[in-house]
């Protein structure tokens, strides 16, 4: 099988993340729920998970790194934390239903900061006309779609100006494009560990430089006596018991993408999805969703084939040994921005992972499918 996925899930992952769950789930028990060499074992792996993120990401105290379930889970303290029922609330238009609908259920005066495709000046330009008045803004730092990069620093750097906190979804970028949290002025910053930090599924991160509201409620082995949560990160907004088998493999997954610097994976992603590119691009019936400028766009590629059902496509792609995902990948907005909305697309992603002669042999199937 060849995996072209890793926009969902990073399937491929350094050995060092298979050995660190596995170790975790002989040698560790729970944090803060003893003294015990199991427990403090547990402790200490989650601390120096904390501070490898820290590190990565340029956050200035470990304590700022909260441990969630996923990506959503990160998405819905920040948004809960900032938004309440009729907030004017700005996103851009290629936003995760992990953001819009958690923004639909609080009864938030959503605004899409619209704009073309792969057009970072555009995007500039919406976000500064939507922007006034707003409570808050949303904006991912890649499109899981397209692969498009936003400019989250010139956007950052409006929100600042007009005084809006922004949260920042990096599902798509974080582990594969060098993120200063701190120079970004963001509140908040919510990423998967599955995806680019390359750590089992079941696992999320909220970077926090704002004040923050608890979204579950319970024990956090801190403050037992006290009704209320502990007003303190990362313990406000932890509650219940850890999954540390996962935050283990995180932490290895993490250790990887530092040593081997998130622009170095990027540059490997974009030197091979532009050999996937050029194999595919021109193949008559094919719709190819590439960007002009190579610096705007991730190695996630989606495509259409005219007069072929996206999930028929895939589902041949499949029985031929490659693993694409199709249909609205979950993001509807960036499909009615696009215009993509009634057919969806076939999306290819590429991981640090894969080499140019899985691409070689995928664009040929590709092609052959089209024929």
């Amino acid at each position: 099988m060849i995996y072209l996925d890793c926009a969902a899930t990073s399937f491929q992952k350094p050995e060092s993340v298979h050995r660190a769950v596995a170790k975790a789930l002989k040698t560790m028990s729970s944090p803060g729920r003893g003294s015990y060499q199991y427990a403090m074992r547990a402790a200490d792996t989650v601390f120096d998970c904390r501070s490898a993120l820290a590190e990565l990401f340029h956050v200035p105290t470990p304590e700022n790194v909260v441990f969630t379930c996923n990506a959503t889970h990160a998405l819905n303290i920040a948004i809960n934390s900032l938004v309440s029922a009729g907030d004017k609330v700005v996103i851009s238009g290629y936003e995760h239903n992990a953001v819009t609908r958690p923004l639909h259920a609080i009864g938030a005066d959503v605004h899409i900061a619209a704009s073309e495709l792969f057009d970072p000046e555009a995007a500039i330009a919406a976000f500064a006309r939507e922007l006034p008045g707003a409570k808050a803004a949303v904006c991912c730092h890649v499109s899981n779609v397209f692969g498009y990069i936003l400019p989250v620093e010139r956007i950052a750097a409006l929100c600042r100006t007009e005084g809006v906190p922004l949260i920042i979804d990096a599902s798509q970028s974080a582990g594969s494009i060098p993120i200063d949290f701190t120079a970004l002025g963001a509140a908040f910053a919510a990423m998967p560990g599955h995806k680019g930090l390359l750590g089992p599924q079941g696992t999320g991160v909220l970077l926090c430089a704002a004040e923050a509201k608890p979204f579950l409620f319970g024990g956090t082995g801190s403050e037992s006596a006290s009704p209320t949560m502990p007003a303190y990160l990362p313990d406000q907004l932890e509650a219940g018991t850890h999954n540390v088998p996962g935050i283990a493999g995180l932490l290895a997954g993490t250790q990887w993408v530092n040593e081997m610097g998130p622009q170095r994976i990027l540059e490997h992603e974009r030197r091979v999805s532009e050999l996937f590119l050029d194999r595919i691009s021109g193949v008559p019936n094919v719709q190819v969703y590439r960007a002009k400028r190579s610096y705007v766009q991730t190695g996630v590629i989606s495509v259409r084939i005219e007069g072929l059902d996206c999930e028929m496509a895939a589902q041949r792609l499949s029985e031929a040994g490659i693993c694409v995902r199709s249909g609205l990948h979950c993001a509807p907005t960036a499909h009615r921005t696009v215009g993509t909305i009634d057919t969806g697309t076939i999306r290819f992603s590429i991981s640090p992972f894969n080499t140019e002669h899985e691409i070689n042999r995928a664009s040929m199937i590709f092609r052959e499918i089209v024929r």
